[in-house]
């Protein structure tokens, strides 16, 4: 009986203990509501913190922005790179108007520059006769023939002529850049710089890319914009340009963006096709937005080809001003005055070269002083 009594009681105080050690682990496993703000959550497979084990995401990733140049540099290097190209025609001007005696023959051979340097005949014609009457009549009165010869040619230039961008809108919505001309001018690329300057002067931009009968000008445009965190508005290869370019507005209204920049198409085979199709651009684009300014980029390499150009593209649209591209590559500068004479609108920027930030605006100063080297 006293065996079975010791063994009895060992049992109750073993159930005892195992029944104690289960209530304490309890509490331990236990989180009470005032720890539970000392406590760190461990991370979700969803928001894992990244270990020092871990790899950074690749830079080919990564599209990295470029700054575009400001346009005061801007301006230094079209004076640099005019004065290297340009400067052999006012050297020629100046050799013949500082003969001791100016003959026939000498304003003959002044005449001959000019018309050579693509001038045209009318303002090389009032060239003449201002530079006749100022320096033969008027003597050493007239003074130093190099100054006589850059008010002349500034003059020709007309300074007068406004020359600003019309890039914003108004009434809330985005100014309209409608940008035409041949293909082969550069004119996609002169989009694409023009929309640099812009994103330099803290702009936002959109672009259009409505030359859609040109796949590698759509690709073309889409590059540049990416270079500069622009967004390109595109259709579908072949499509309606007009319906891009209503998108490309649109899409600029939504965003409350400065500055929609459209590229077109520019076939010349069918004058007539051509004028439809840039005439229902700019209709569709007005339903939404006026177009504040419409760009014709020519090559200032095609001399007067370029003013045929020029006299088809203004019978089609209203064209505002004129992007002289290549200009660095040519000694006829002249093409500044006659472009300006057929149209009556004025040269607002000029293309200076195969770089990103090779595009200005036009300096008419800077342009007569870099002709006179």
């Amino acid at each position: 009986m006293g065996d079975w009594l010791y063994l009895i009681i060992g049992l109750v105080v073993v159930a005892a203990l195992v029944v104690g050690g289960l209530l304490t682990s309890g509490r331990r496993r236990g989180v009470s509501p005032a720890a539970d703000a000392d406590v760190i959550a461990p991370p979700s497979d969803e928001t894992t913190a990244p270990t020092e084990a871990s790899e950074p995401e690749s830079p080919a990733g990564v599209v990295t922005l470029e700054r575009p140049e400001g346009t005061a540099s801007r301006l230094v290097r079209l004076r640099q790179r005019l004065a290297g190209s340009q400067g052999g025609l006012g050297r020629g001007l100046l050799g013949l108007l500082s003969r001791e005696r100016l003959d026939e023959d000498t304003w003959e051979a002044i005449e001959d520059t000019l018309l050579t340097a693509d001038v045209g005949v009318a303002p090389t014609q009032q060239l003449v006769d201002h530079l006749r009457t100022r320096l033969r009549v008027d003597g050493k009165e007239a003074g130093d023939p190099r100054a006589v010869l850059r008010d002349e040619l500034l003059q020709l230039v007309d300074p007068s002529m406004d020359r600003r961008l019309q890039v914003s809108g108004a009434d809330g919505k985005p100014g309209v850049v409608l940008v035409v001309g041949v293909n082969g001018t550069g004119k996609t690329t002169t989009v694409g710089k023009l929309a640099r300057i812009l994103v330099a002067e803290d702009r936002s931009v959109v672009l259009g890319a409505a030359d859609t009968f040109r796949a590698a000008a759509v690709d073309q445009l889409a590059t540049w914009g990416e270079r500069v965190g622009v967004e390109v508005v595109r259709g579908p290869e072949g499509g309606d340009p007009a319906s891009v370019a209503f998108q490309a507005v649109q899409e600029g209204i939504d965003r409350h963006l400065d500055t929609v920049l459209v590229d077109t198409a520019g076939r010349l085979q069918n004058k007539a096709g051509l004028m439809d199709e840039l005439g229902k651009v700019k209709r569709v684009i007005e339903k939404q937005a006026p177009v504040t300014e419409v760009l014709l980029v020519l090559d200032a390499t095609t001399g007067q080809n370029g003013l045929v150009q020029a006299r088809v593209f203004s019978e089609i649209v209203d064209v505002t001003g004129i992007v002289l591209t290549k200009l660095d590559g040519s000694a006829k500068g002249g093409i500044v005055v006659a472009v300006q004479r057929e149209l009556g609108v004025p040269v607002k920027l000029v293309g200076l070269g195969e770089g990103a930030d090779d595009l200005a605006p036009f300096d008419p100063g800077a342009f007569v002083d870099a002709l006179l080297g």
